[in-house]
């Protein structure tokens, strides 16, 4: 029977079925009409049941649906239903994902002999770490970086590695050596037992677990008898103690021997009596909650002892920038560096040396000198380290053109060098990588592998972190850089080097070295050039000699050749003769000074010029100049073809390329952003080999490039940075001038500055030329792409990114002495004892607060009111005003001048008055009166005058001896009231009076009349008055404020004045000392609070920005409530410009219909940047696109205005131009572009 049933079985029909979505497979039989099987045959292991009969199987299915002919569509042809099949891949059965080692053994040796001793297995921490949970370097490879080995740039879905500097327990030291530990903070609750403060509902989560609180509620209803409260029971409850884990396993019987038994019997009885001691001597009797506030006071207090002593041993570290001397030369260098990584066939400079002593320590080096001085020989050594070492270097650029050239020269040298920019990639493998800083960016923020094997970043040109668009990307990267990386920062003399390297040490947390030089290898020798024609070609005259000596009388014989020039033009041509700046002038002085520099011998000449337009026109202007043999146009032509063959034909028919073409030959050349970047490549390359001997350029060419030139040749010092038309700054001028002269050809460069209309002041020529250079300042802010990136990574925080910006630097250098002063102030609020008096206790501290609020008020109004028209008409001379005394007394003053402060050690504009006031006759009394009795009332207090006066009942002054007066120049925060009478005064009288009696030879001489009278009348209002003073003028009625906000101001301040008389401290006997003791308190707590400020983030000048951006992400759903960064969010991560416009239109499908042609021509408003050019003749589609770019332009620009950033939605949507759209679409869509770009001016 068994043998049938068997026999059934084999010959069973089956199919595998897939059940879910992990790959398990199922054993389904099926059915045979003839045969019936019993449905007990087959296991069952999906359902308890098995399946039931009644469904049909899969394939039943597939086959009902395809052969059901009325389901089919009767008028489509288009075949709409098909079967795929399946071939089940067996072999996926047996493939399963080994989970990481997470132990590794660990070999134990002899210290001293070196014996194995033997092995130990030790638990590895970072085993289950990769690109996706960790930031270690120690975590595992990214394997879509190992699969695709020329990607350098990193996924955005992996994590960056820690920065450098950044200490990952840092901020939680510092909240916990900031925490006061004095009842005038709440201290910190733990109470564990309190489970209504739990969350419930996880972030990000709509709804939460509620779980059952019978437990909970059975042990609240146990008395406090029957709560066991031995030690053992304590140490269970609060302690994870492993014995009671393991004592859990015991009920197993996993055939443990009876010696692990015993040891775990030892183990577990060990622990308890060790925490049994623990909490003995931590308190034994506590229930959980205080028991364990106990502990974490105690803690704390160790931390912050700790964190206050570590605090003061580093304090001497903080000198993270160190000068290297570089004056004295360096003896032994080759014994310290016998075997060189890389030698170069002449004798290095001093700085030179010391720079590269310090490569071979390991060490992070700046390195200041001037243009053409030698810098790139320190970029040179630590690449050769690099290969020598077996690791990686970057070398990193402001522009491309700097990084085409160094790629160029590195090749060369060192053979296994790449080249990274957004245009060309090329060997991303190679051991040396040029790059753009926006490049490294990426690959810091998307955790790119390349950086495990980095050792040393390049960056030159390190002045250019001025520039306002890019220089936040190199503050960026030097945050990002791991700390394994070391930095070698090329600049030119600037005049906060060791600011900056004192920065850049404090972020890495890493000494820089500073090697700088003001020796220049080639003098350099600057000219005024007035001609204007071959007959004045030799109007050359020197403004500044090789030794840096300003000639003033060059500058005089220029003046005197260009007068007489005007009038002798003025004698042939009369009034409207030829003016400067005209195309016939400027082509005149070129041809002259061409003829200048071809008779002297001073070519190749570099030309800069601060507009594209004006280097076409001038290039343009000298077609009949002619530089070059027949030979070097041969070589010129057969390089420059050969260049262009990779271009298209269309492309190589260009007007740029066939006017390039022809200017090479007669050997000018242009350089500016306009040209193709090929042909910048093919200018570049053919000035290096000599072959161009004039090229028209801007201030980029400038920038690093390493192309020295006998001649720089300025045609005009003043250029538009964006915003108006300035001077060229003293860096400018000095970074272009520094190309003037080649090292080891030249004696000295000559630097020429054409005067084509009227020569500049002297003035602003020797500020430009001698002037100090521009500091490097910071530039950073806050963009979505640097916030998305860092809020997808939960370690890293947009304020550590804000506060380790050099815009933050000295506030965050004088951090170590604040949190310092916040040690001292909390040290003292510890001392502080509280007020032991009964009426003070009941309301001291609102009595304290309403005087803040009433002072606050008070000297808010005065400065509005004292500056309005009606109450200085009012505050004349013979107003009659209440002026403050101490311990809550006025007196009354009559006004005499009223007059404008400036300067001094008030605010410049505020007003002073100069106020007869009454007074006691000095040394009368014998008991000690008015002011004597002031000074009394202070001495027998014995405490110090309060930083806040107490707000008393006020009484009016009234002197208890003969009446006398005092001449007090007063402020508006000294006058109490303005009152409503007035009096007769002679104030000049007064004054004089009053001012010859303060000298010596009249001191004993009586009052005038005048003075006087005018005492009486104060004493006798005086009298009369109540004793709260005279009534004064009504702010709205006399004064005529019009403002609700101060009238309703003044209505508080009245309300605070008249609720001073309830309070119960005032009536306190020693209620001044008391007052004053509770001062004192408060100014601790005020300046802990202070330095608290200072050491947080909300002290960062840059965080309602960051606040106002996030609220614009959250809108447009980039991150949710939470701060979790939403699909939208990653997208943009990938965006380098414009992120967010760029982000909606791919989320709102408004390039999906398009062609890639359109696609091509709408991005190009992105990158476009000329503002004013000819109208495009747009199609439909790209008018539909721009449309919608211009929406989503004007959605971003809303939000933001509505969040409360400054950007105006016009100036917003004004960074899109369109200009360019036309031409891209038709080159696009392989039309020739010649003709395209002969109808557009772009």
């Amino acid at each position: 029977m068994e043998e049938a049933n068997q026999n059934d079985l084999l010959s069973l029909p089956f199919d595998l079925l897939e059940t879910g979505t992990c790959g398990h497979l199922e054993l389904v039989p099926l059915r045979d009409k003839t045969k019936e099987t019993p449905a007990e045959i087959l296991p069952k292991l999906t359902l308890p049941c098995g399946l039931p009969p009644v469904l049909d199987t899969l394939e039943e299915e597939v086959q009902k649906y395809l052969n059901r002919v009325e389901d089919l569509p009767v008028h489509n042809d288009i075949p709409q239903h098909s079967l795929i099949s399946r071939t089940p891949d067996y072999s996926r059965l047996l493939h399963m994902d080994l989970c990481p080692a997470q132990t590794a053994i660990k070999v134990e040796r002899d210290s001293t002999t070196g014996q194995l001793i033997g092995f130990t297995e030790e638990l590895v921490p970072d085993a289950a770490e990769t690109s996706r949970n960790s930031l270690s370097l120690r975590r595992a490879p990214d394997i879509n970086s190992i699969r695709v080995k020329e990607d350098v740039r990193g996924s955005n879905i992996n994590l960056p590695f820690w920065p450098g500097g950044m200490d990952p327990d840092e901020d939680i030291l510092r909240i916990k050596s900031e925490k006061p530990d004095d009842s005038s903070r709440p201290a910190l609750d733990l109470n564990l037992d309190d489970v209504s403060k739990y969350l419930s509902v996880p972030p990000g989560f709509e709804c939460g677990m509620t779980f059952d609180e019978t437990e909970a509620e059975g042990s609240e209803g146990m008395s406090q008898t029957d709560r066991p409260t031995d030690s053992t029971t304590m140490a269970t409850n609060t302690v994870i103690n492993l014995a009671d884990i393991m004592a859990g396993v015991d009920d197993l019987d996993l055939g443990e021997s009876d010696d692990d038994e015993e040891s775990k019997e030892e183990m577990k009885s060990s622990l308890e009596n060790k925490d049994e001691k623990q909490m003995q001597s931590s308190g034994v009797g506590l229930s959980k909650s205080e028991s364990l506030e106990k502990l974490t006071q105690v803690e704390d207090k160790e931390d912050s002892q700790s964190a206050a002593v570590k605090t003061k041993a580093q304090a001497p570290a903080e000198e993270w920038a160190v000068k290297v001397d570089t004056s004295s030369p360096v003896q032994d260098f080759y014994k310290k560096v016998p075997d060189m990584a890389y030698k170069w066939p002449f004798e290095l400079d001093i700085f030179q040396k010391q720079a590269i002593l310090r490569l071979e320590a390991h060490e992070s080096v700046f390195v200041a000198a001037h243009t053409s001085a030698g810098k790139t020989v320190v970029a040179e050594y630590a690449i050769a380290l690099s290969l020598k070492h077996m690791t990686r270097a970057i070398y990193t650029s402001p522009i491309k053109a700097l990084s085409n050239q160094k790629f160029r020269e590195f090749k060369l040298t060192f053979g296994d060098v790449g080249l990274v920019t957004g245009d060309v990639q090329l060997n991303q493998t190679a051991a040396c990588l040029i790059m753009t800083t926006e490049i490294l960016r990426s690959m810091l923020y998307n955790g790119s592998d390349i950086v495990r094997d980095l050792e040393w970043v390049i960056f030159d040109e390190v002045h250019y972190i001025n520039d306002s668009e890019r220089g936040v990307v190199w503050e960026e990267v030097l945050i990002m850089l791991p700390q394994h990386v070391n930095v070698i920062l090329l600049s030119a003399t600037v005049p906060n080097t060791m600011e900056f390297a004192a920065w850049v040490g404090r972020t890495k947390r890493k000494k820089i070295y500073v090697v700088s030089t003001l020796k220049r290898p080639v003098p350099l020798e600057h000219y005024l050039y007035t001609g204007n024609s071959t007959k004045t070609c030799n109007e050359l005259f020197l403004l500044q000699d090789a030794k840096g000596n300003f000639l003033t009388s060059g500058y005089s014989k220029a003046l005197e050749a260009k007068k007489e020039r005007a009038s002798k033009s003025s004698q042939s041509f009369g009034a409207k003769g030829t003016r400067p700046g005209n195309p016939i002038q400027d082509k005149n002085t070129w041809l002259s000074v061409i003829e200048m520099l071809k008779r002297k011998d001073k070519l190749p000449a570099v030309a800069f010029t601060f507009s594209k337009k004006k280097i076409e026109e001038n290039a343009g202007n000298l077609q009949s100049v002619d530089l070059t043999t027949s030979s070097e146009k041969s070589e010129i032509h057969v390089f420059f073809h050969k260049c262009i063959d990779r271009l298209k034909g269309s492309d190589r028919s260009l007007p740029q390329v066939l006017q390039l073409a022809d200017m090479l030959k007669r050997g000018l050349g242009v350089h500016h952003s306009g040209v193709l970047p090929i042909l910048k490549e093919v200018v570049e390359m053919l000035f290096q080999k000599g072959l161009v001997k004039i090229l028209f350029a801007t201030e980029t060419f400038a920038m690093g490039v390493n192309m020295p030139a006998r001649t720089v040749i300025f045609d005009s010092i003043r250029k538009h940075d964006g915003m108006n038309f300035r001077n060229l700054l003293p860096g400018e001028y000095i970074q272009m001038a520094g190309r003037a002269g080649r090292r080891g050809l030249d004696t000295t460069g000559t630097v020429i500055l054409l005067c084509k209309g009227d020569v500049p002041e002297m003035s602003e020529l020797h500020r430009m030329m001698l002037g100090k250079p521009t500091s490097l300042e910071s530039r950073f802010r806050l963009t979505y792409t640097m916030i998305l990136n860092l809020l997808r990574v939960e370690q890293l925080r947009v304020q550590d990114m804000i506060k380790r910006s050099f815009s933050e630097f000295h506030h965050q250098q004088e951090s170590v002495s604040h949190r310092q002063q916040l040690n001292v102030v909390r040290d003292k609020m510890r001392e502080t004892k509280p007020i032991e008096c009964y009426l003070c206790s009941l309301d001291l501290e609102r009595y304290y607060e309403d005087c803040r609020e009433f002072h606050r008020l008070r000297e808010h109004l005065q400065s509005v009111i004292f500056t309005h028209p009606a109450a200085i008409k009012a505050l004349s001379a013979g107003r009659v005003i209440m002026v403050k005394r101490p311990h809550g007394q006025s007196v009354l003053g009559v006004v005499l001048t009223t007059s404008q402060r400036s300067g001094g050690s008030t605010p410049s504009g505020e007003r002073k008055f100069t106020v007869l006031v009454i007074a006691e006759k000095p040394g009368v009394n014998s008991d000690g009166s008015s002011g004597d009795r002031d000074s009394a009332q202070d001495k027998t207090a014995g405490v110090s005058k309060p930083n806040i006066e107490p707000v008393l009942p006020s009484s009016l002054f009234v002197p208890a001896g003969p009446c006398w007066h005092e001449l007090r120049e007063l402020t508006s925060s000294d006058i109490v009231r303005i009152t409503t009478k007035t009096i007769k005064v002679d104030a000049d009288g007064i004054i004089s009076d009053t001012k010859r009696r303060e000298l010596p030879r009249f001191q004993n001489n009586p009052p005038d009349r005048c003075v006087t009278m005018a005492t009486q009348e104060l004493l006798q209002l005086t009298e009369s008055a109540d004793p709260t003073g005279l009534p004064g003028l009504h702010p709205v009625n006399d004064l005529k404020l019009r403002d609700i906000d101060l009238v309703e101001q003044c209505r508080a301040l009245q309300f605070l004045e008249e609720g001073f008389s309830s309070f119960n401290c005032i009536r306190c006997p020693e209620f001044m000392q008391h007052f004053t003791e509770h001062d004192q308190n408060m100014s601790l707590k005020d300046e802990f609070n202070r330095l608290q400020f200072l050491l947080s983030d909300e002290s960062l000048v840059l965080l309602p920005e960051y606040t106002q951006r996030v609220e614009v992400l959250k809108r447009l759903h980039y991150m949710d409530s939470s701060g979790t960064v939403q699909l939208k969010g990653r997208v943009a991560c990938e965006m380098s410009n414009h992120e967010l416009v760029v982000t909606e239109l791919v989320f709102e499908n408004a390039l999906t219909d398009l062609d890639p042609a359109q696609i091509a021509a709408l991005l190009s408003c992105f990158v476009f940047e000329m503002k004013r050019c000819s109208e495009p003749n747009l199609t439909e589609a790209l008018i539909k696109g721009r449309d919608q770019i211009l929406a989503k332009a004007q959605l971003v620009g809303q939000l933001q205005r509505e969040v409360g950033m400054t950007m105006p939605v016009e100036d917003y949507m004004e960074q899109f131009h369109f200009g360019l759209m036309e031409v891209v679409y038709e080159w696009a869509q392989g039309k020739v572009s010649a003709g395209a770009m002969e109808r557009k001016k772009v």
